[in-house]
């Protein structure tokens, strides 16, 4: 984006005047985030401070500081994975493969967003979420806070309590599958403000999925499953190491979300 040109003055909370700048910053759905950020904004001066650091390219969740989430205001800390809105597919499919579920575990959770969703979704549940970024944790510990959630910094299962072996009726696990090849292709957003840890799935994109799945058996409850986001042409290979872990393995995929998911089952 280019830089800034200033807000003018008298009348810098003016909702015209914010929509020019962006539009000038390069900004192309100008309005719609004129009106998230003046909606946030408490002052003129931290209306401006929000302006100029959309201006620099910052992505507009860190701007205001929460992203909408599956009917949630989730908030996102800078610095932390931005939860994508085609990510709300994987949390209605793991709602209608386990209704009952009563322990949620997300790993990778970034800002806790899934964690969030599903026991704002389930009702009182237990909820456990892990990231190996401790920026992160510290976020999704203030997301999960309404649900009496727990959040533990840690590479994937190591994180997790051992008295949650066996009996995990959902893992969401929103791994990072971008081919490491492929990052630097990523929109700037992405590539410049959110972590690599969370970006970068290795020379396939699947390394980190493979990991899960061969971890997930001894953790999820008999009939509890294990569901993760995949890119359109790895989903295959996705399935095939759900299955090699020992759990039945299916593919989902929303075309208007363009969202593609693979859930795993422990059979009962």
């Amino acid at each position: 984006m280019s830089s800034l040109p200033s807000l003018p003055s008298p009348s810098p909370l003016s909702r015209p005047a914010v929509v020019s700048a962006l539009r000038a910053a390069g900004c192309v759905f100008a309005e719609e985030e004129a009106e998230l950020i003046l909606g946030t904004a408490r002052t003129p001066a931290e209306l401006a401070a929000m302006v100029d650091r959309r201006a620099a390219g910052l992505p507009l969740e860190h701007v205001v500081g929460w992203a909408s989430f599956h009917g949630l205001r989730i908030a996102v800390d800078a610095g932390v994975f931005v939860p994508r809105r085609r990510t709300e597919f994987l949390v209605d499919q793991a709602l209608a493969q386990a209704p009952d579920a009563t322990v949620v575990v997300d790993l990778c959770c970034g800002s806790g967003a899934l964690g969030a969703a599903l026991a704002d979704a389930l009702g009182p549940v237990e909820v456990h979420a892990a990231d190996i970024d401790p920026a992160a944790v510290r976020c999704a510990r203030r997301n999960l806070a309404p649900y009496d959630g727990r959040a533990h910094v840690g590479d994937l299962f190591d994180a997790l309590p051992p008295a949650l072996r066996g009996r995990v009726g959902i893992l969401t696990a929103n791994v990072p599958y971008v081919p490491s090849a492929e990052v630097p292709l990523l929109p700037a957003e992405a590539r410049d403000h959110e972590p690599p840890v969370a970006l970068d799935g290795g020379a396939d994109g699947l390394d980190v999925l493979r990991r899960v799945a061969a971890g997930a058996a001894g953790w999820l409850a008999p009939g509890g499953c294990l569901l993760a986001e995949t890119g359109e042409h790895q989903a295959r290979a996705a399935v095939q190491a759900f299955a090699d872990a020992g759990l039945t393995a299916r593919a989902a995929a929303s075309e208007e979300l363009y969202a593609h998911v693979v859930i795993g089952v422990r059979e009962r």
